[in-house]
């Protein structure tokens, strides 16, 4: 993989070859810290599930089969208005770093890193890549993942309906020239059952230390099953809820158009979700004032002295310091800070911060340092 500089003008959307470590942390859509019930939500993203018509499944597709998708999509992706340049990442032949480097920043998946796949032709390579809108990444389509594409479109703060319309308007645009799998009376064919139909997954990233710390997340958890909701944790599908981190997302699309899941989420459920933590955060205030103070300055203490932390750790006492922000129990300290962290403290970015590959225990080290360094006050 290369880098290129180009001198053309944005609306020429020129292609880049990319290494995943070269990608800025400057304007990334979900550490900007702003946007509607920003306190809240971290951030809003609109996925789409597509495949090329007449060509097998990535599950049951040859490696032949898969190169025909990388280069029957990636020209078109290419001019498809992902951002002012578009930078294309081969991530079959990507390093670990590299692919964890992506995997950090939410543009592709714990499936799309690892390359596994569990059909008969597992064993055969697997073309796999990913386009990315630069600067901001604000979107991004992995090509080759459980379906052949898979566009996404993250905005800061509650902004559903901007991501969609964004979202709308790139598959439009990829829809002109490629022939997706579509029948009337199903919708668009995807890999998964439930993502048949309009194949969109609409979810958003919510900090709920709130409900946690008043005992209530667990019945959140249930009436999000009964109401067919996926709840999932900070890395999407199989990952942990670290630091009260939770996706919340439809989980079926067929017989349900884009606007009526849209309208659904945007305007009764998340809502609700919202109107659920800010009780909690108040009875916190209300009843527990003292212990919460102690709970977040204990976690800035923490963080300004430790001389060794490990991810999770870490992540935990940010959000904690999180809510104290939101709750103005913290002085000289904001949003965006505490969202950069959350992404430099990763092991990836932090070996690309250092400048080579570490063990765990300098790991451990090197992250108490940087985050000592980005919260210390003068």
């Amino acid at each position: 993989m290369s880098s290129t500089e180009h001198n053309e003008p944005d609306s020429s959307h020129p292609k880049e070859d990319v290494q995943a470590n070269r990608l800025s942390e400057e304007g990334i859509q979900w550490l900007r810290g702003t946007g509607a019930q920003q306190d809240i939500v971290l951030s809003s993203r609109v996925r789409l599930a597509r495949n090329l018509a007449g060509v097998p499944f990535v599950n049951q597709a040859s490696a032949t089969d898969l190169r025909h998708v990388i280069d029957t999509c990636r020209p078109v992706l290419e001019k498809a208005n992902l951002g002012p340049h578009t930078a294309w990442v081969d991530v079959q032949e990507a390093n670990a770093i590299e692919r964890a480097l992506l995997l950090e920043r939410n543009l592709i998946s714990r499936m799309l890193a690892r390359g596994k796949r569990t059909a008969a032709r597992s064993k055969e390579p697997w073309p796999r890549g990913v386009a990315i809108g630069i600067p901001g990444e604000r979107a991004s389509v992995m090509v080759n993942e459980e379906d052949h594409l898979r566009l996404q479109v993250m905005r800061s703060g509650f902004a559903l309906g901007d991501a969609w319309q964004e979202a709308n308007t790139i598959d439009d645009a990829i829809e002109a020239q490629i022939d997706f799998a579509f029948r009337p009376r199903f919708g668009y064919l995807t890999a998964c059952p439930t993502n048949v139909g309009t194949g969109i997954r609409l979810s958003v990233m919510l900090h709920l230390p709130g409900l946690r710390m008043t005992g209530e997340i667990d019945k959140v958890k249930r009436a999000a099953s009964d109401m067919s909701l996926a709840v999932r944790g900070f890395y999407g599908e199989g990952s942990e809820a670290l630091g009260d981190f939770y996706q919340l997302s439809n989980q079926t699309t067929l017989g349900r158009s884009e606007q009526q899941l849209l309208e659904e989420l945007e305007s009764n459920i998340v809502p609700r979700v919202l109107e659920y933590e800010r009780s909690s955060r108040k009875q916190l205030l209300d009843k527990r004032r003292w212990q919460l103070e102690d709970t977040v300055h204990r976690a800035f203490g923490v963080l300004t002295q430790a001389r060794l932390l490990n991810t999770e750790e870490a992540i935990n006492l940010l959000s904690v310091l999180r809510l104290g922000v939101a709750l103005e129990l913290i002085d000289d300290l904001d949003m965006v800070t505490i969202h950069k962290l959350m992404l430099l403290i990763q092991p990836a970015h932090l070996q690309r911060a250092v400048g080579h590959k570490i063990g765990q225990d300098v790991r451990k080290r090197e992250r108490a340092r940087l985050v000592r360094e980005h919260i210390t006050r003068p």
